[in-house]
């Protein structure tokens, strides 16, 4: 999470109780540890979720109205924002936290709901994701506190931005927001209040109209180590920041932790910001949330940064406890997408978790850290998109996660971080994606084979398990179009791009080797196919096809599977990309044919005009044909 625009709050006293180190005898089985990364074979994470998701308080209904599908298509848990009330009401992300048990129950901060919904709805979209064997994983934020109720007076000296060890100038009393009661809830679920003597620091001080980042004065008052090393400590980020050794303070986040999980059933978390977080600090709350909970509670933090050695140290501090996400794959993405064909191919794993950390890494293409408009803004571009969630989703390593607005795209108007007032899309790959994740259920199994040794064409084959028993050969090239031979150990077997980017058929020679094609700057997954049957699927558009309500597109032809010309057998198109409609029709590989775009209504049919459209399952370039209106 990034957040550039803010109130801050907190405050200072001139007395700091003694800090009192608690200890709690915790027993945790290490094999308890090991299990909270592994994830059943296969399983996709998707970020429900972008950053300007609209404050209509419809997300947690979508999640209800989407969990049947999603889950048909492959995903098989959700990331879903902080659902609890931030400090800016229905226009709060979730990243700026002032009530952590209001999770859209009461009046706080102007308003019942958050900006993705009531308690309610929350509860019930949690509910359906689970009746539809999907998990859930809360977004919860511990580093700080915004939107506080009241001041306090607080001694504090101010430190440097750039180093923050470094203070200059006199100690000063500031009147910092730090007073938290949460009067609206009345001590519903929990009576705990934040003080002064809860946080290390704020970055405004309200008597002085001073916007500096000041640090607490007081016995114990220090910035928290270890966390991140940039300028110098990277402990304050933003808000109040809270002391992670005070004893209430680690208490008052065990107790939220235990009663969040039983209250909601989310099945693991999203942790926020944590290289701003004394990393020991993770260690011992997550072993005892889990043991007190009963539960393995996957985990994964978001420790941004590409460098692989930061990475690798906190995994080592925090034992392997959660995993991170892969943000120097993202780099290797970006950097891959915007080299206009010149990136080497062969370097796209390296200094990645994926690469080398893969049982810990959660690997991903974008997220809303990284959608435009945002501080850390470096989106992947589009003809590059494919191709990384082909390399995410149907390798072995890692576990991939889906952006929502990669999935079912964005428009929004922003004007963060530059932006002024500029109208933003994200253009959908839900099709390209879907395409993916019904390989990866179906193919992405076994012995993995790869082929990572060419400037511009890489490759891999997954040679299938007893469950899964047909090969698969995935290629692709960010420059001209190729080909690559590589082993799917399937003596003379015939197979097909279900991509619908190559048509044809590949068949594997005596030895279990093929040589597999791929177009410029494209992909394709290569499937092995039954004997007796080879298919190939062919992607019909109808353009310019407007309808009136009741009205629908279909494709109808001269083959079985387009009716044989009879309309009543005619193929369904869908409006996804509306007046194009479209469908993927599965053609047997000798099939020519010709077809007509029509309309129905109610019996009433409406047919292209002109001549006949024709297509062959044996012409090259891409599996595609389209007609007009």
């Amino acid at each position: 999470m990034i957040i550039t625009s803010h109130n801050a709050t907190k405050s200072t006293a001139n007395f700091l109780p003694s800090l009192k180190k608690t200890c709690a005898a915790l027993t945790v089985a290490l094999a308890s540890l090991g299990s909270t990364t592994a994830q059943a074979e296969n399983d996709v994470m998707m970020q429900y979720f972008q950053w300007y998701t609209a404050d209509d308080g419809a997300l947690w209904t979508e999640v209800q109205q989407q969990a049947a599908s999603l889950s048909a298509a492959g995903i098989t848990a959700l990331w879903l924002p902080p659902a609890y009330k931030g400090q800016a009401g229905t226009a709060d992300v979730g990243y700026g936290v002032y009530d952590m048990y209001d999770l859209g129950e009461f009046n706080q901060k102007g308003t019942v709901r958050t900006k993705y919904g009531t308690k309610d709805q929350y509860l019930a979209a949690i509910n359906a994701a689970h009746a539809n064997g999907i998990k859930i994983y809360g977004d919860a934020v511990f580093n700080h506190r915004g939107g506080a109720d009241a001041t306090e007076s607080v001694w504090a000296v101010r430190v440097a931005g750039d180093n923050r060890n470094y203070e200059y100038g006199n100690d000063v009393e500031i009147d910092a927001w730090t007073k938290f009661d949460f009067t609206g809830r009345n001590n519903t679920y929990s009576d705990f209040k934040w003080r002064w003597y809860h946080f290390d620091g704020v970055d405004w001080a309200q008597n002085l109209s001073e916007g500096s980042i000041f640090k607490f004065r007081g016995i114990g008052k220090a910035w928290d180590w270890e966390v991140d090393t940039s300028y110098n400590n990277y402990d304050y980020l933003m808000f109040a920041d809270l002391d992670m050794d005070h004893p209430e303070v680690v208490q008052e986040l065990k107790d939220w932790g235990e009663w969040y999980v039983n209250f909601t059933g989310v099945d693991g978390f999203r942790l926020d910001a944590v290289k701003h977080i004394k990393f020991d600090f993770f260690n011992d709350w997550l072993d005892t949330v889990r043991a007190n909970t009963g539960k393995e509670l996957f985990t994964v933090g978001e420790y941004w940064s590409y460098n692989k050695e930061q990475l690798h140290n906190f995994i080592t501090a925090t034992g392997g406890r959660m995993s991170l996400f892969d943000a120097p794959l993202h780099m290797n993405f970006y950097s891959a997408s915007n080299s206009g064909g010149n990136y080497d191919m062969r370097t796209i794993m390296d200094n990645t978790l994926m690469k080398e950390q893969p049982t810990l890494a959660v690997t991903l293409v974008d997220n809303h850290d990284t959608q435009p408009c945002q501080a850390l803004e470096s989106r992947v571009q589009d003809w590059f998109k494919p191709l990384a969630y082909a390399f995410i989703l149907l390798r072995e390593e890692g576990y991939p996660n889906v952006f929502h607005a990669d999935y079912y795209g964005a428009n929004y108007t922003a004007s963060d971080n530059g932006c002024n007032n500029t109208n933003i899309t994200i253009n959908s790959h839900k099709d390209s994606i879907d395409k993916l994740l019904d390989a990866r259920k179906n193919y992405a199994y076994g012995t993995q084979i790869s082929y990572l040794d060419h400037w511009d064409v890489i490759g891999w084959t997954r040679l299938g398990n007893a469950e899964h028993p047909k090969a698969m050969a995935a290629i692709m090239s960010d420059g001209p179009a190729g080909s690559k031979w590589m082993n799917v150990s399937r003596v003379n077997k015939t197979f097909i791009d279900v991509t619908g980017n190559h048509s044809g058929v590949i068949s594997s020679n005596n030895d279990g080797w093929a040589e597999f094609p791929v177009n410029g700057g494209s992909y394709s997954v290569w499937v092995e196919q039954d004997s007796q049957t080879s298919e190939i699927p062919v992607l019909f558009s109808c353009t310019n096809a407007t309808t009136y309500f009741g009205q629908n597109v279909y494709a109808v032809g001269s083959s079985t599977e387009l009716g044989n010309w009879n309309t009543d057998n005619a193929v369904l198109l869908s409006p996804t990309n509306y007046p194009t409609w479209t469908a993927t029709i599965n053609l047997s590989a000798d099939t020519n044919l010709e077809w007509k775009c029509i309309k129905k209504d109610n019996g009433n049919v409406q047919w292209q005009s002109g001549a006949n459209n024709s297509y062959s399952t044996s012409s090259p370039g891409s599996a595609s044909t389209s007609g007009s209106f």
